[in-house]
């Protein structure tokens, strides 16, 4: 895992179609903004986890679940 330190607004790209920036930093929160192209799924982890979860207690794999925001 690659760990680094942003100040705010400062940006990150992964490669040629991803940029993630630091948009807020208040408090204990750090909210970033992330640029991707629509081909490219971007979920919370307690949104995977759930999912996870819901497979393992049913066996089957649920549907893809859209992340809200």
């Amino acid at each position: 895992m690659l760990v680094l330190s942003r100040k705010l607004f400062q940006k990150i790209h992964i490669g040629n179609d991803i940029t993630i920036v630091v948009v807020r930093i208040e408090n204990d929160k750090v909210r970033i903004g992330i640029q991707a192209p629509d081909s490219v799924v971007i979920l919370r982890d307690e949104i995977v986890n759930a999912a996870r979860k819901e497979k393992d207690d049913t066996g089957e794999p649920s549907e893809p679940v859209k992340d809200p925001g």
